[in-house]
């Protein structure tokens, strides 16, 4: 589990085809000793498991992740190329602060920013989600984008919109974000359950 504060950016040093996944190495600043093999850290949104880790120069690591074809099918992973960079968050310890909200890692979908709104140092993104998304996202709600807790601002059908405060933009890769572009998107947890305790809810009704 994580909280959707990203921690690090890490940037994206290789990617080896290895059938139907992709070894991706990863250059980051997380100690290399704190990192075992079989962590699980958040890479732009999706949970993957660290299957190597090494120091490099200046004190930096680099870990290296499978990637695999769900992964790759339903989250940006399949666009990272050598120079690519993503927001990195490590999975939650016992005691640590529940700062953001509950996220588990597993991207629902790509969601495309529609237009960026900038002023007095902030960003506000209007980004529209896949259809089928769409039903989980609500005003005030949470939502995970490429790994980062926003809050919802705005929703309009499947049009929503994040306001992101200059301490976001400088510790992410929203700061680069730019009209068209794809992000990784979570919707919020307890939103899916609600959502299927109503489905249930409605069938349970219409069989009586």
């Amino acid at each position: 589990m994580f909280t959707g504060l990203v921690s690090d950016i890490g940037m994206i040093e290789g990617v080896e085809p290895r059938g139907q996944l992709r070894r991706v190495r990863i250059v980051c600043s997380y100690p290399a000793e704190t990192i075992a093999e079989g962590a699980s850290i958040a890479c732009g949104g999706p949970c993957l498991t660290a299957v190597a880790v090494a120091g490099v120069q200046d004190g930096r690591t680099a870990f290296e992740v499978d990637v695999g074809a769900e992964t790759l099918a339903l989250t940006t992973a399949r666009r990272w190329t050598p120079g690519t960079r993503v927001n990195l968050e490590r999975s939650l310890k016992l005691g640590d602060e529940l700062g953001g909200h509950m996220v588990t890692g597993h991207v629902d979908g790509v969601a495309r920013i529609v237009s960026v709104d900038e002023f007095d140092g902030m960003k506000r993104f209007a980004i529209r989600a896949p259809r089928h998304l769409a039903r989980f996202i609500a005003q005030k709600g949470s939502v995970s984008l490429d790994g980062t807790s926003l809050t919802v601002n705005s929703v309009e059908e499947d049009l929503f919109s994040v306001l992101l405060i200059p301490h976001t933009l400088k510790v992410t890769t929203w700061g680069e974000r730019r009209a068209g572009d794809e992000v990784n998107l979570e919707v919020d947890l307890m939103a899916r359950y609600a959502a299927r305790l109503a489905d249930d809810k409605g069938l349970a009704g219409n069989r009586s």
